[in-house]
């Protein structure tokens, strides 16, 4: 199923993949490793892990991605707790910060390099 932008034939064509219940797990184990490296900017466990949950449903098949939601379809979700979680819980959004760029640095950094996305999904007019 190509987006609504996208033709058949065009020259930008939707890259097809499978995925198989293997890389789901190995998925899983990869984002609870990405979850721990933010630990430390967390006071209290469970807000730790009801933004884990609230990762996990970001992930998900859900068509609506708002807490409700995926509060109702994760594993040991509740409404409430969630968006305390997300809207009232104290985390340390400076030191999330710098620890994602830390890591993003440690896996893409260059002194010299830059990443560019432009995934406008419409040929580019003109020479330029």
């Amino acid at each position: 199923m190509l987006p609504e932008c996208r033709t058949e034939g065009d020259p930008f064509e939707v890259p097809v993949f499978t995925i198989d219940k293997g890389d789901i797990e190995d998925f899983l184990d990869e984002l609870k490793g990405f979850h721990g490296e933010f630990r430390e900017c967390f006071l209290r466990s469970e807000p730790r892990e009801n933004f884990y949950r609230y990762m996990v449903g970001q992930f998900s098949e859900l068509e609506r991605k708002s807490i409700e939601p995926i509060a109702l379809a994760v594993e040991d979700g509740a409404v409430r707790s969630m968006q305390r979680a997300i809207s009232d819980a104290p985390w340390d959004e400076k030191k999330m910060k710098s620890k994602y760029r830390y890591l993003l640095a440690e896996d893409m950094g260059d002194t010299r390099g830059v990443l560019i996305f432009d995934e406008t999904g419409y040929l580019k007019k003109g020479s330029d």
